[in-house]
């Protein structure tokens, strides 16, 4: 920034020897004929460095004009060097200290000491406008500060706020799911006892009056038949996914080879009757729940039993093996995160690849009930049993190639179901 200085004399010729004096120092000069003349320039312009300004100057003199500009606020920064002629006496130097002059030179002017003397001024300016800058960039910042953190705190107010409105739906969302299961567990048990009735009474129709009824209310007999035992295998399955989660507790070392038996045993007509060849290599021994581990293998089995293509010999397989996860740049991840890997694999009719996350929602079917029988409850089954466990389930499929569906179930389970074990008995 160049530094402004007013230059205020009656004489054309002091002015320009005062400029001439100065010019070398990269200084801009404004220029007053009288004391008047002074007071109009500085109420357009007040960023002036210092004002050089003769004592003796007709109508306003040099002390009227400094004590003139000093009453504005404005202007009270601004250092006034006075030049004079005359030998003053110290009552009327202190008068011109007083109205606010800083410092005095006498004529013929030494332009040395008037050099350094308006250079020590300057440089005086220099740093005082550098502190205003600092001082207003300071005010600003402080400013943008004290916005920052009111906004911070009205953020973290919001957040509680919401934290607290979470916390609350979360209580009321469990509530709603454990009414919502005591309910379908009700519902699916009272549903029963008329179900049965059903059942029985079309049955003694059939026996006691079959040969009275034509072929259409044998066949009518043989809807009511079907549509009951369709809806016994519904309810049963709400009544299994109902009770998933009032048996999360009943974790213990399982051997999987044992519950997989079991439930081979329950399929034996139905392997017998597709011909299933069904590969099983041995499964590890595991912390889990076996009450849901069973109806999670019977499902995957049935399901491939179920889907078999016709034109060839349904095959199963099933394996396992051991994995970590890793992270996004491949890294292996801590040893908590190590799974093992169920996989049951079928040469059956497949399906598209863009079905796999929705055969797992409830009541999803790709299949109409006259191809294949389902309730559309099973696979949503799986899902929520294998979550229970604190792991996932995803199929890999191709159209009329088969398909592999993969149950991951975390090694370190143990552990944190003992935990939550322990936590519900101390409720």
């Amino acid at each position: 920034m160049q530094p402004k200085i007013l230059i205020v004399d009656d004489r054309e010729d002091n002015l320009v020897s005062i400029e001439a004096i100065l010019i070398s120092e990269n200084y801009r000069f404004v220029r007053a004929n009288s004391g008047k003349q002074a007071l109009k320039i500085l109420l357009q312009e007040f960023d002036f460095a210092m004002i050089l300004m003769d004592v003796k100057m007709p109508n306003l003199n040099g002390f009227e004009t400094a004590a003139l500009i000093y009453e504005r606020e404005k202007l009270r920064h601004i250092p006034i060097i006075f030049i004079t002629a005359h030998s003053y006496g110290e009552e009327s130097i202190f008068k011109g200290y007083r109205t606010g002059a800083v410092d005095y030179i006498s004529k013929p002017i030494n332009p040395e000491l008037l050099k350094a003397k308006v250079s020590v001024f300057i440089e005086l300016y220099q740093k005082n406008h550098r502190l205003l800058q600092q001082e207003q960039k300071l005010i600003s910042i402080n400013k943008s500060l004290e916005m920052e953190i009111n906004e911070r705190k009205m953020s973290e107010e919001k957040i509680k706020g919401l934290n607290l409105e979470l916390l609350k739906s979360i209580d009321r969302l469990e509530a709603a799911n454990k009414d919502l299961d005591r309910f379908a567990f009700m519902a699916s048990h009272d549903l029963q006892e008329p179900l049965r009735k059903i059942r029985m009474f079309s049955e003694r129709l059939s026996a006691g009056y079959g040969e009275v009824l034509d072929e259409d209310g044998k066949r009518y007999i043989e809807r009511i038949q079907n549509s009951a035992q369709r809806m016994q295998v519904l309810i049963k399955d709400i009544l299994t996914f109902s009770k998933i989660s009032s048996e999360k507790n009943l974790f213990v070392e399982s051997d999987m080879n044992s519950i997989l038996s079991d439930v081979l045993i329950q399929l034996e007509e139905t392997v017998k009757e597709k011909q299933a060849n069904i590969v099983i290599d041995k499964l590890p021994v595991l912390f889990l729940n076996p009450v849901l581990i069973q109806p999670l293998f019977y499902n995957l089995i049935s399901n491939a039993l179920k889907y078999s293509r016709k034109d060839a010999q349904p095959v199963i397989k099933i394996y396992s093996e051991f994995s970590q996860v890793s992270d996004e740049n491949g890294i292996k991840k801590e040893a908590g995160n190590n799974y093992c890997r169920i996989f049951v694999q079928d040469n059956g009719i497949g399906f598209d690849q863009k079905y796999a996350e929705q055969i797992f929602a409830m009541f999803k079917r790709l299949h109409h009930d006259s191809e294949y029988q389902g309730t559309g409850i099973g696979l949503a089954l799986c899902k929520k049993i294998v979550e229970e466990h604190n792991g996932f389930i995803s199929a890999q499929s191709k159209l009329n190639e088969g398909s592999t569906f993969i149950v991951s179930l975390p090694l370190h389970a143990k552990r944190r179901k003992m935990e939550e074990q322990k936590l519900t008995l101390s409720e």
